[in-house]
């Protein structure tokens, strides 16, 4: 009797092919780890820091915990607290936010752009404006470089530098693009980034890094990542927190590295692939002038009308996974929803919540499977 078997799914990441690509230099390079037994701090966290920095053009890179901890350490070091503003776009993670109300500082949310989902300079604007009304201190703006594109960073570079704010780039999906031929990490004051497994490049868990070229902030960074020590191990300078990036996974990440930039290549031709089979049926993620993506996420916007649910179901029964990021923007989530947003409202953001969905890609979709991806959106549509 003829069954007719389902297909397997396609993987949404897919670790596992990395990880074989890898081989045995994984395994070698965590054997070296566990034989010097230096699990903090160890050789490989410097060896990492600068293989980083030369990948970015930046001055110093520190690596640390987590892409928060990244975050969080820079408005330390900067000593954001109590009755200052930072600006964040509102459609994107929680960790943006979180580290900012984490210092007691207070997030000012702003609208994004439709067509890059990027943070928009005009709602930035409006949202300083909205601080300054609330009576609070605008201190820094977050722009985010979502999905892997970087953001607009001439003209929120522009609004900070006339209102005195620094810019902490928050790169967490975006590191390894470039924008008008600069790395990304080389951007504003500082840069955070995430190690997190499913990033472009990531660890075997929790890992993030930041970059800049100020002299001063790197050293106090630094301090910041080991409970605020100062010359002395119970010599506390600063308050501080335990920040470290293991050296396990400074082991893995030097490893990935090496084939960070064909991954990216590779995540690109499957951007362009899906742009030509889907950009009929779909609005398809578009690059601004003089940027690039490491494509993070592949985030489509359904047509207007579209159950996106039973648009994901019916991908879902082809063996086709999908991820909604984000189904709400940061202002209408529990935790942030009595925090300011920018004069006007946020509607951009609170349309894409409503209306985008992200289709599986990574370094490892071969163009069989993206077929079916490409098939299946077509066929979820037309039916």
């Amino acid at each position: 009797m003829n069954q007719h078997m389902r297909p397997e799914p396609v993987p949404f990441y897919d670790l596992a092919s990395q990880r074989r690509r890898l081989g045995t230099s994984i395994d070698e390079a965590m054997a070296r780890v566990t034989s010097h037994c230096l699990f903090i701090n160890g050789p490989e966290v410097a060896v990492l820091e600068k293989a980083l920095a030369d990948f970015c053009g930046a001055r110093h890179v520190v690596s640390c915990a987590s892409g928060t901890d990244a975050l969080l350490m820079v408005l330390m070091a900067k000593e954001v607290g109590p009755g200052d503003a930072v600006l964040c776009p509102s459609f994107t993670f929680s960790a943006t936010g979180e580290a900012v109300a984490l210092t007691g500082a207070t997030p000012v949310f702003v609208d994004v752009d439709e067509a890059t989902f990027n943070m928009d300079a005009a709602s930035l604007k409006r949202g300083i404006a909205t601080a300054k009304q609330r009576g609070l201190k605008p201190r820094a703006v977050i722009p985010v470089d979502l999905f892997g594109q970087s953001a607009d960073h001439d003209a929120i570079a522009a609004v900070a530098q006339a209102e005195g704010l620094f810019v902490l780039d928050d790169a967490a999906q975006g590191f390894g693009a470039s924008y008008k031929g600069r790395r990304i990490g080389s951007l504003g004051l500082a840069t955070a980034t995430s190690f997190f497994p499913t990033k472009p490049l990531g660890c075997f868990g929790d890992g993030g890094a930041i970059f800049t070229d100020d002299d001063g902030l790197a050293e106090t960074l630094r301090s910041i990542r080991v409970h605020g020590q100062g010359s002395d191990k119970y010599d506390n300078v600063r308050l501080g927190l335990t920040g470290r990036l293991d050296t396990l996974q400074a082991a893995v990440l030097i490893e990935k590295l090496k084939i960070f930039e064909d991954e990216i290549a590779a995540r690109n031709r499957v951007a362009e692939r899906y742009a030509r089979g889907l950009g009929n049926f779909v609005t398809v993620p578009r690059l601004a002038s003089g940027c690039t993506s490491i494509w993070a996420q592949y985030t489509i916007r359904l047509p207007k009308g579209t159950d996106r649910d039973g648009f994901a179901a019916a991908l879902k029964a082809q063996g086709v996974p999908t991820m909604v990021y984000y189904a709400k923007s940061m202002h209408q989530q529990t935790a942030y929803r009595n925090y300011p947003v920018a004069e006007g409202g946020l509607p951009v953001s609170e349309q894409l919540s409503d209306d985008v969905i992200s289709l599986p890609i990574h370094a490892y979709l071969d163009e069989a499977a993206q077929d079916r991806v490409i098939e299946a959106v077509r066929g979820a549509l037309s039916s």
